[in-house]
């Protein structure tokens, strides 16, 4: 190499070496001897293009505003990306009942699905097979909010008339997986519960939480953990799987016993029993807990489900249905028909099908004791399913718009739904309620515009009545 040359490659090569150091002489020797001149001019030269892209690289680079950088890192803080399910759920009902006498005027009063967490009730549909003449129909409050009733008001009926109602709720649910959950909430102080969920804490006939071999069993299932959140997975899993043996007996057998608390530790038994059991083990540990009369995903006619709800402080009630002993369980996945309060509990009836099954909240009552419901199996008599129509996803803003034009609508179709009404409200009045079947055929076919342009037109024609 020529006396002086500081070539670019030689200048990189000797950054952190000093040149005093002996492996500098045997580099440049290695430069010079191995690698020939015109290698070495070629190398050079394009070693010096490239140092000048990237000091031209690093000059526009410094001259780049960090705001314009910084955007280019982040994606828009654009809300209406974030996506929500919306599920079109129908609960159906066969209503069968005998008369052992000639009966007058009556009512029969059914628990009707409230506008409660996730779920907006949209429409009662009673079909054209019905036998009974009724003569109107209510939705009504019940004594506790949120739930609510059908009233059916029916006409006279002759000694030993079989006849049935035959109808469907139809409810509009937000899903909601409960993924939000915290990981850990630590078992709750009853000073510190809302007073609202204390209720939930007390025993009752068929929630024996008092009972030393349920307390026993309570304590037994925390495991020495003051988490909430892994016991209220323990209790699902224990309420479905312990003594499971003694329940396929029972199903087997078609005897099912009494359905309480104490009895289900013993024996197990069906969703009901399970219900109770699980509502004792949590109240057993200051855990509010209650049963959900329900219709759910089973796919198949039953009476009536009955699900569970906890609460969770800091958080809110997390459902857990008891037949699959699961929980959290989403919401899209049952129709909750009634919340049970402790009066419900001391209520309570013999099953319509098992006539040792006892300890069951109602869902039906009926005001003359000539008339009763009639159930056989659930394949024929009375019944009740649930069905999911469809299902779709919508951005945040069309989610507020559906969740409040839904209210809005059902609301006054509810005021209005049986009353006396005049010729032009009554016009005004059935024009609103087939906008809202128009709106319901939209959704099942998963037309979210066709469903909110059709209950526009029905919200403006229940404006036009004059009350």
């Amino acid at each position: 190499m020529h006396p002086g040359a500081n070539s670019t490659l030689t200048h990189y090569i000797q950054i952190d070496i000093p040149h005093s150091a002996p492996i500098y002489e045997d580099i440049n020797r290695l430069w010079t001897n191995i690698i020939p001149h015109n290698t070495r001019e070629y190398m050079k030269t394009q070693t010096r293009h490239t140092a000048s892209i990237i000091l031209i690289l690093l000059v526009i680079g410094s001259t780049i505003p960090a705001t314009i950088i910084h955007s280019t890192s982040e994606k828009p803080n654009d809300t209406t990306d974030i996506q929500q399910e919306f599920v079109l759920l129908r609960g159906e009902h066969y209503l069968f009942i005998n008369t052992s006498e000639n009966v007058s005027e009556f009512h029969i009063r059914f628990c009707f699905p409230p506008e409660y967490g996730h779920q907006i009730p949209i429409f009662l549909e009673l079909y054209n097979d019905t036998t009974v003449d009724i003569q109107n129909y209510r939705i009504e409050n019940d004594t506790h909010e949120p739930n609510k009733v059908i009233n059916f008001t029916i006409s006279h009926l002759n000694k030993d008339t079989d006849a049935f109602i035959h109808f469907a709720c139809w409810v509009l649910t937000q899903n909601h997986t409960f993924d939000d959950i915290p990981t850990y909430v630590k078992l709750p102080n009853p000073n510190n519960l809302p007073n609202e969920t204390k209720i939930w804490l007390t025993a009752t006939k068929v929630v024996q939480k008092d009972n030393l071999l349920i307390q026993m069993k309570a304590h037994q299932l925390l495991r020495g953990n003051d988490d909430l959140i892994p016991y209220t997975k323990t209790v699902a899993s224990f309420i479905k799987n312990h003594r499971y043996f003694f329940f396929v007996l029972q199903l087997n057998s078609n005897v099912f016993f009494s359905q309480d608390a104490l009895t289900t530790l013993l024996l197990n038994g069906e969703n009901v029993g399970r219900s109770h059991l699980a509502c004792a083990l949590f109240r057993a540990n200051n855990i509010p807990a209650r049963v959900l009369l329900a219709h759910n995903d089973q796919g198949f006619w039953t009476q009536m489900h009955y699900m569970v709800e906890y609460y969770c402080p800091g958080y809110g009630w997390v459902l857990l249905d008891s037949t699959k002993g699961e929980t959290p369980y989403a919401t899209k996945r049952q129709i909750i028909n009634r919340i049970c309060y402790p009066e419900d509990e001391n209520n309570t009836k013999t099953d319509y099908i098992f006539p040792l099954m006892k300890g069951e909240e109602r869902w039906l009552w009926i005001d003359n004791e000539h008339v009763s419901p009639h159930y056989i199996d659930c394949k024929s008599g009375s019944k009740s399913q649930m069905f999911t129509e469809s299902d779709v996803q919508v951005n945040e803003s069309i989610a507020t718009t559906l969740v409040t034009l839904s209210k809005t609508v059902f609301h006054s179709y509810e005021h209005h739904l049986g009353m006396n009404l005049s010729f032009e409200n009554q016009m005004h009045f059935q024009n609103a309620t087939q906008y809202q079947r128009s709106a319901n055929n939209a959704f099942k076919q998963s037309d979210v515009q066709g469903y909110l342009e059709n209950m526009s037109l029905a919200d403006t024609e229940y404006a036009e009545i004059i009350n």
